[in-house]
């Protein structure tokens, strides 16, 4: 009997999961008869809710599917008291699909896609609103990073990995800037792979591979990057240190990992510093409200460090309305206006009197950046790792 070794099979008894990664393309049912007796056996030995788990699971055929479903079929018709939650991912949209039936089928059976609620501020960011916000962003952190980049270690020829690429416009920068010898881009949300995929067409850019996945659980092998970037991404994450944990895998020993984030509390401006001050203290509270930590900026050393990396480098740099054309920067501000303190203040039941001085510091940081004598800024903090050798 050949068995089939692309998969793997895992059982954890305090959690009650049962993880199936790979990919299961047996030819015959008894090609994947070890993995029917596995999970047999951990379904006998539970109470309660059994966790099965095929968010990494690649490829599962319709002979694999038969054995899952048919035992999966089998033991909720004999215990009745037993609960079964499948464990799917929208980056494999199939197997939601696939199981759905399943669980229509068997009232103790449930599918449970679950990254839909992974990343809590998805909605708005990916709203094609905040596409101004992300190229206005990138334009005015670039002149800074494209001098940080190479002492964080970026140099030609190193193959390279974007994850949370956004609409993809630092990737084409990179490419024209530094030559990788590759890039591939990734990220969570349609519409902004879809943008990116425009950007590198009209700049006639052919070598950026854009892939949609979920950076929490990449399909991708380990140890194949030279340099992983994650830019402005940590801090819209309920849990930064699973994306971390992710980073490190992908990067090759030695590699290094290159990650920016803010601490928003810390904008400022003058004229108006006061009111600008409030507004931006605010923005903090109003992330975390939605489990997202726009002051991670400071944290990055930590959060590097106890993901395992060594070498470690820390810079911050303020983005300010000196930085080339000031209505760049007003205009970034007034994007942050138009969807923190519209559709996030609003959905999180802000009343009308509280918007009203929320979006007041957002045009007093307005006149300030745009005010001859004035001044407004943005701080960024840029940190990198290396994975030990």
């Amino acid at each position: 009997m050949t068995i089939d070794r692309s998969y793997q099979a895992s059982f954890n008894e305090n959690n009650q999961e049962f993880v199936i990664s790979g990919k299961l393309r047996p030819r015959s049912e008894d090609e994947i008869k070890p993995l029917h007796d596995a999970l047999s056996a951990a379904l006998a030995q539970v109470r309660g809710t059994f966790y099965l788990n095929v968010k990494r699971l690649a490829r599962l055929n319709n002979v694999a599917f038969r054995v899952i479903a048919g035992l999966v079929s089998q033991v909720s018709g004999k215990r009745t008291d037993l609960r079964i939650e499948v464990i799917t991912s929208s980056v494999m949209g199939w197997s939601t699909r696939k199981f759905l039936p399943l669980a229509r089928r068997l009232p103790n059976v449930t599918v449970n896609e679950y990254d839909k609620d992974f990343y809590p501020g998805q909605s708005f960011l990916e709203d094609g609103g905040f596409i101004p916000i992300l190229r206005n962003q990138t334009r005015l952190t670039w002149r800074h990073e494209r001098k940080l980049l190479a002492r964080h270690g970026l140099a030609p020829g190193m193959s390279m990995a974007d994850i949370c690429c956004g609409i993809g416009d630092f990737a084409v920068l990179v490419q024209k800037e530094f030559k990788p010898a590759n890039i591939l881009a990734l990220d969570h949300s349609r519409t902004s792979l879809d943008y990116a995929r425009k950007v590198a067409a009209d700049f006639a850019i052919a070598d950026i591979e854009y892939v949609y996945g979920d950076a929490s659980e990449m399909v991708i092998e380990d140890n194949q990057f030279d340099f992983v970037t994650c830019r402005h991404s940590l801090q819209i994450f309920d849990r930064p240190e699973l994306i971390l944990k992710e980073l490190f895998r992908i990067c090759k020993p030695g590699g290094r990992v290159y990650i920016t984030n803010e601490k928003n509390s810390h904008c400022l401006g003058e004229p108006r510093g006061e009111s600008i001050q409030w507004t931006y203290t605010e923005v903090a509270k109003l992330f975390a409200d939605f489990r997202m930590d726009v002051e991670l900026g400071p944290k990055s050393r930590r959060y590097l460090a106890d993901a395992g990396f060594e070498d470690i480098r820390v810079d911050s740099f303020m983005v300010t309305n000196l930085d080339g054309d000031p209505q760049d920067f007003a205009d970034m501000i007034q994007a942050w206006e138009n969807v923190y303190a519209g559709e996030m203040a609003r959905d999180r039941g802000d009343t009308p009197e509280f918007i009203e001085r929320f979006r007041r510091g957002f045009q007093d940081h307005i006149y300030a950046a745009l005010h001859p004598k004035g001044y407004a800024g943005w701080p960024i903090w840029a940190a990198s790792a290396r994975k030990p050798a």
